[in-house]
């Protein structure tokens, strides 16, 4: 670091803020005119590295969003910024300072991740420091790691943008953002020249094998190939406090055209956005803040422009995505849910035998009503797995103990009751209780060698302990977060203890477990951001039987009216606030004048919300189209769809079904069904919008829109049939079915 910057850093504290910037302006204005050939765009950077090929799903371009917050102000305006984001459908990263001008709510950290978005470390104390000397830094990084490991972040960005990149490869980290492909007016200005990511190995010790292994570098060089390293993101528009404070911009066209460019390149269009200087209105711009409007002018352009052609990752998700390409053996293209680690690895062909071995059960819920529990219970009966399933009972008229399928099925004598929360933790107290000992004495006689836990609750794990004591594994199952689906239900704030309670349960139910599994990719991100390492949670989706949910030979398509004449719309599932079954009913009631024969079928279990619902639509005067089926078996359910014409799944937007992925979407397009969803970070992680009819969670009016498309254009409804089938069929139940099997057989030593 030259002495200049630490003489500049030193006394930067004791200069009002308005000399520092007239200073900063008169000396970028003047450096403005020299680098014009250079600056915002240097014609070389847009050069394609050798062995470039393509983004993932042959995208155009890839459009990554971050932000660094340098104060309390920055802080307190990023639910809003987030907000912002969120409502034109992008999402994007966060980079907090661990030691400096704030503390980080570890709530708003949980916020930030249940939503969708990235977390990731910005310096230390953020003072111009961070490099003065390789002591000094030594002993920041290692504060700066243990940050890294609390936080579950992966990525980090240096204050300044001053950087030491062969240093950065004492942080734990996959990327670091600390460079630019050009910037005059940063104090370290020397430039990436680039608008790709690239990898930066970190170098061999001398006279190790490593040292021996060429590899060519990302500018035609051989050079020599350490598989350890990370991969470095430089960004390639303009910072905003660069362009509107410092060189005080009245309009985004700098931003807007750098974007044209570098999408015209193929490369990535990287942007830092602060919310420190972000005005969000109502009062007039100051020399500190520039209007929002500039930020959501960008954001539309590219959503205008470039629909479908550009890829949105987090920046952990590109640098994963980038960093495989870079290992040998590895294909250089991936799809985006392979970029993301939403695809598993490949199924085994065949199975494992755990013939022998013996399983207990336990499931807060009804068996075999549950179908994630009986697909996952059948599967170890067809592995060769004795299996004592306990559970809820139905009705007072069920069995104490049957065998379903090979399933020793053990029901208690409650019953599932959705009120209050106090009358949950009543339930759920008494079902430990009891699971617990079943468990006991089940085990004085019959020794388990697993135990599969189904949430919620997430503390059922430790019903599990005196067989875990005994020697058996323990895999948690997450089907949903806790804490998201019980602040979405009551309305609770993330801050609240009750929800922070929750997350504090979670993390010591996930570190009791040996294993943990998920049903989708958000999930995982989720869990991992705040629980527990990446690596000890594995991948099980709710793919629906193959045997139940199949589009017959010579059922009516898409395109063909039901024999009745009616336009069919179908919801199964709970009737709930969440999942907007009366915006649905509100989307049938406009479209009754344009599509007379409009019909709307509900299956699913009595819930107060119902009442609601059937209410709005008398209210809209609507109750003639809209017809309730009750609950109904998979079974009745899969030819329910055969008879439909659309499906939808009319959820509202929440901290939960934000990151939810519902099965009723692959049930659809398994039956040949198009399907129209939310449009939600959980759906986005595996479909695009040209594999899936998206509406705006909250509207009636674009709901309505969509359900009018599909109406009108069976044949390009039949397109989104073949798109989307094709994103389900890479997730059959039958290969997951022989993953988890897999999973489970990795957790049994051999007998």
């Amino acid at each position: 670091m030259q002495f200049s910057h630490r003489f500049y850093y030193a006394v930067k504290p004791l200069l009002p803020w308005r000399l520092r910037m007239a200073a900063r302006r008169f000396v970028a204005l003047r450096a403005r005119e020299r680098t014009r050939d250079v600056w915002p765009i240097k014609a070389s950077a847009g050069t394609k590295p050798p062995g470039w090929t393509h983004w993932p799903e042959q995208k155009q371009f890839a459009l990554v969003l971050t932000h660094d917050v340098e104060g309390p102000e920055g802080l307190a305006q990023i639910r809003r910024l987030a907000e912002v984001e969120m409502e034109l459908g992008f999402r994007s990263s966060f980079n907090l300072i661990p030691a400096g001008p704030y503390a980080v709510p570890a709530d708003l950290r949980h916020w930030l991740v249940s939503n969708g978005f990235e977390v990731g470390v910005h310096d230390l104390h953020h003072d111009g420091t961070l490099f003065s000397g390789r002591h000094g830094f030594n002993h920041q990084a290692k504060r700066i790691n243990q940050h890294l490991k609390d936080w579950g972040a992966v990525g980090f960005r240096a204050g300044f943008m001053l950087r030491n990149l062969d240093w950065i490869h004492d942080l734990e980290i996959q990327y670091d953002a600390s460079t630019f492909d050009t910037d005059p007016f940063e104090p370290q200005s020397d430039g990436t020249d680039r608008i790709f990511p690239f990898w930066i190995s970190q170098p061999a010790p001398a006279g190790s094998s490593a040292a021996s292994i060429p590899r060519r570098a990302a500018d035609g060089t051989l050079e020599p190939f350490n598989p350890k390293g990370y991969v470095e993101l430089p960004y390639t528009l303009p910072q905003d406090s660069t362009l509107f404070l410092l060189l005080k911009e009245k309009s985004p066209a700098i931003w807007i055209n750098k974007l044209d460019w570098l999408a015209q390149k193929g490369g990535m269009a990287l942007v830092n956005v602060h919310p420190d200087y972000i005005n969000f209105g109502p009062g007039p711009d100051s020399s500190r803040q520039y209007s929002i409007e500039h930020y959501a002018s960008l954001l539309r352009h590219a959503k205008a422009n470039y629909a479908g052609a550009y890829w949105n990752p987090l920046p952990r998700d590109l640098a994963k995505w980038y960093a495989s390409i870079k290992q040998p053996g590895l294909p250089v293209s991936l799809t985006s849910a392979q970029a993301s680690g939403q695809e598993n690895a490949p199924a085994p062909a065949q199975p494992p035998s755990l013939k022998g071995k013996r399983v207990a059960v336990i499931l807060y819920s009804r068996y075999p009503a549950d179908p994630r529990p009986r697909r996952a219970a059948e599967a170890m009966i067809g592995a060769g797995m004795a299996v004592d399933l306990y559970c809820l009972s139905d009705s007072p008229t069920d069995p104490r103990t049957e065998t379903v399928n090979g399933v020793n099925v053990f029901r208690s004598t409650l019953k599932h009751r959705r009120e209050s929360k106090w009358v949950y933790l009543w339930q759920y107290g008494r079902f430990l209780t009891s699971a617990f000992w079943f468990l006991f004495h089940r085990g004085l006689t019959q020794r388990y060698d697993l135990v599969h836990v189904h949430n919620m609750p997430d503390f059922l794990v430790f019903s599990s302990l005196v067989p875990r004591l005994r020697g058996a594994k323990v895999i948690l199952d997450l089907h949903d977060p806790m804490p998201e689906l019980m602040e979405s239900i009551y309305q609770v704030a993330s801050s609240n203890w009750k929800i922070s309670l929750l997350r504090r349960i979670e993390k010591w139910s996930i570190g009791f477990s040996h294993l943990v599994l998920t049903p989708n990719i958000t999930f995982k991100h989720l869990f991992g951001a705040r629980s527990c390492d990446p690596d000890k949670i594995r991948l099980v989706m709710n793919s629906p039987q193959e045997e139940i949910f199949s589009r017959p030979a010579g059922a009516h398509g898409v395109d063909e009216p039901a024999e009745d004449g009616e336009f069919r719309v179908m919801h199964h599932g709970l009737i709930a606030h969440r999942h907007g079954v009366d915006l649905l009913v509100e989307a049938i009631a406009l479209l009754r004048p344009s599509i007379p024969e409009i019909r709307l079928d509900l299956y699913g279990g009595t819930t107060p919300f119902l009442s609601t619902v059937l209410g709005r639509a008398a209210e809209l005067g609507a109750s003639d189209l809209v017809r309730y089926h009750g609950p109904k078996s998979q079974v009745e359910i899969a030819a329910a769809i055969r008879r439909c014409h659309v499906g939808v799944v009319p959820n509202r937007r929440s901290v939960f079904t934000e990151v939810n992925f519902p099965t009723r979407l692959f049930e659809y397009l398994a039956m040949g069904r198009p399907v129209i969803a939310p449009d939600t970070r959980g759906i986005r992680d595996y479909f695009t919008a040209d594999d899936m009819l998206l509406f705006q969670p909250g509207s009636a009016q674009d709901l309505a829109k969509r359900i009018r498309a599909v109406y009108l254009d069976r044949a390009m409804a039949s397109r989104f049939v073949q798109r989307g089938t094709e994103v389900y069929r890479r997730h059959l139940w039958r290969d997951e079915k022989r993953r988890f099997i897999s999973y489970v057989a990795d957790l049994l030593p051999a007998k």
